[in-house]
């Protein structure tokens, strides 16, 4: 792998910590991700399940991870199911996880080849009163195809039609909302390459440049730097495309006198990072750029003062909400008498800010957790204004982030240049 390995002990500890939540005579089962195909015989590059890797740290398809913590064998408690490296996948894909590594990495004794779970399953079960699988459940999750998750859900429940299926979502949802130590650093990284990418970005545009370009810029940053790639895609939009929010085709010529919205992040340990930087494409803002800039920026460090622990989301983007509407006024696109007047329910920032504020980081980039939990320390989140302006060309948006503590919140990229000065400066040199 390209990242260096977490220690095990992280992996360990979130086991026990969901070990906790289940009650007694309890099995979950947690499968991997499928490899996706494309077309002929293509495939995409893998990507782990997020909740396994939480669990186990293994970062390879065709893995099973089995937790029954009342199991009378000492061994079938924690189990992690392999594909055992043959010959022919030796050639053809090279080598996978021994058992011996698959340990060392996941902190699981009992390691076993994929083909013997037919046979310890039913031993599982036999013991088991309800069992826990997993699907997506992210609140804002469309998922049209089957996944192997799916596929296992049917084939259990058909085979073991008598017992209590429950869900193991919410558990993970509530656990991998706090981050601990290691997850935290593998985020830390994942912040200073993407910081390397965008110096390395600042001292690359000029006029003429294509998004394209820009985006090939970031990419081979993170690669260089053991970084498996972005963590999502990544958003390169000049002119009017940093009006589109999720403007990803990054196929235009950037011109002189435009700004470029950039929303972009590396993955480093499967951990995510979020930045969104706004910079002109001559090295230097026009004053009305400048001035939606300037407001942008003071929303966003208007929300640092929110986000703490103890707050709530509706209430903190109301307030939020509130501030960006008194920017919008300053910057002439509402009125204060209509702001005054408007309807609570449709606000009139919607208008030029229609997204939210925040959201969880982790191993995904739109982490889970519950969105109306109270914000507690360990929780990470972005903080991500924006103002949209499609009669001007002109989108911008900034954001950073944030580890929530006991006394409010740790800006995990405040060495990432911010202020217009700062990104004209570099720029500039």
């Amino acid at each position: 792998m390209r990242y260096a390995p977490l220690a095990p002990e992280l992996f360990v500890e979130n086991r026990r910590r969901f070990r906790e939540l289940l009650p007694a005579n309890s099995l979950a089962i947690f499968q991997s991700n499928d490899i996706m195909p494309t077309n002929a015989d293509g495939s995409m590059g893998f990507r782990q399940s997020s909740d396994l890797y939480y669990l186990a740290g293994i970062d390879q398809e065709e893995s099973i991870l089995v937790i029954s913590p009342n199991a009378r064998l000492e061994g079938h408690r924690e189990i992690l199911f392999l594909k055992e490296t043959s010959d022919l996948i030796l050639v053809w894909e090279g080598h996978k996880l021994t058992k011996e590594q698959a340990r060392q990495n996941s902190g699981i004794p009992t390691v076993m080849w994929l083909e013997s779970f037919k046979t310890v399953l039913p031993a599982l079960m036999n013991e088991a009163e309800q069992v826990y699988l997993n699907t997506n459940e992210h609140i804002r999750a469309v998922v049209d195809v089957e996944t192997r998750d799916a596929r296992f859900i049917k084939a259990i429940q058909q085979q073991y039609p008598l017992h209590t299926y429950r869900r193991a979502a919410p558990l993970l949802h509530r656990l991998r909302a706090i981050k601990g130590p290691q997850e935290i650093e593998a985020m830390r990284t994942a912040c200073a390459i993407t910081e390397k990418a965008l110096r390395r970005v600042l001292g690359f545009v000029q006029p003429g440049v294509w998004e394209f370009e820009i985006e090939a810029e970031i990419v081979h940053e993170f690669l260089r730097n053991r970084s498996r790639g972005p963590a999502y895609g990544s958003i390169i939009g000049s002119g009017k495309n940093a009006t589109v929010l999720h403007y990803t085709t990054n196929d235009e010529q950037c011109q002189a006198g435009d700004v470029i919205l950039m929303d972009f992040g590396a993955e480093y340990a499967n951990y995510a990072a979020d930045l969104s930087r706004s910079i002109p494409v001559s090295g230097k803002f026009s004053p009305r750029q400048r001035e939606v800039y300037e407001s942008v920026l003071a929303v966003m460090r208007y929300a640092e003062t929110q986000l703490r622990a103890g707050n709530e989301i509706e209430a903190y983007h109301k307030s939020v909400g509130e501030k960006m509407a008194q920017e919008l006024i300053k910057l002439g696109l509402l009125k204060a008498e209509d702001v005054a007047a408007q309807n609570p329910d449709q606000p009139l920032y919607k208008k030029y800010f229609m997204h939210g504020t925040s959201h969880y980081l982790g191993l995904d980039v739109h982490d889970v957790g519950a969105k109306y939990r109270t914000f507690e320390p360990g929780m990470v989140y972005t903080i991500e204004p924006g103002i949209y302006i499609p009669a001007e060309n002109l989108g911008i948006r900034l954001e950073n982030d944030y580890l929530l503590t006991a006394d409010g919140n740790e800006n995990l990229m405040a060495s990432i240049p911010l202020e217009a000065d700062d990104i004209e400066r570099l720029m500039q040199r």
